[in-house]
């Protein structure tokens, strides 16, 4: 009996970008379950500090880092999204006699 392939990240999804080049790129290979637990690790941390940023209005650094934290998250999300979707059907190209 084979093991079924489990879904891996691709690696194609970058996130925070400085002078319009990605900084980082999701790594590919991570199983899915483990990148989308961490998705939701780093989305909940995000939720927490723009909660404490909504109430501290000196500072915004609760709001950056919610800011980058987002953006890790989603481009986790992305990228297992781009893993688990399979690509279109292209059309075939043979000519009907």
């Amino acid at each position: 009996m084979t093991q079924p392939e489990v879904a891996k990240t691709i690696g194609l999804t970058p996130f925070i970008f400085c002078a319009d080049k990605p900084l980082f790129r999701v790594n590919g290979g991570i199983p899915v379950d483990a990148a989308l637990a961490m998705a939701s690790d780093l989305l909940f941390l995000a939720k927490a500090l723009s909660k404490d940023a909504a109430y501290d209005r000196e500072t915004d650094r609760f709001s950056w880092a919610a800011h980058y934290l987002t953006s890790m998250g989603k481009a986790v999300i992305d990228d297992v999204v781009k893993s688990v979707t399979p690509p279109p059907v292209k059309p075939s190209m043979k000519v009907a006699k």
